[in-house]
C-alpha cells in the first residue's frame, strides 16, 4: 500500500469519524432543545394547574358562602310566613 492510499484512507476515516461527530452533536443538541421545550411545557402545566386549583378553592368559598346565605334567607323567610299566619289567624 502506497503512502498516499494510507494518507487517503486515513483522511476518509477521519472524515467519516468528523461527520459522526457532527451528527451526534447536532443530535445532541436537537434533544437538549427538545429537553428545555417539554421542561417550558411541564412548568407552565404546574402553574396553570396551581392558578386553576386557586380558582377552583375560590369559587367553592363563595358556593358555601352562598349556602349559607341562602339557608339564612329560607329560614327568614319561613319565619316571616309563620308571623303573617299567625296575624291573619287572630
Amino acid at each position: 500500500m502506497s503512502v498516499d492510499t494510507t494518507v487517503n484512507a486515513a483522511l476518509a476515516g477521519l472524515k467519516q469519524a468528523l461527520n459522526g461527530l457532527e451528527s451526534a452533536l447536532d443530535a445532541r443538541f436537537e434533544k437538549e432543545r427538545d429537553q428545555r421545550d417539554v421542561d417550558g411545557e411541564v412548568r407552565r402545566v404546574h402553574e396553570d394547574r396551581s392558578r386553576l386549583a386557586q380558582e377552583l378553592d375560590e369559587s367553592q368559598f363563595r358556593a358555601n358562602r352562598l349556602e349559607e346565605v341562602n339557608r339564612e334567607v329560607s329560614r327568614r323567610l319561613v319565619t316571616a310566613m309563620e308571623t303573617i299566619r299567625a296575624v291573619l289567624d287572630r
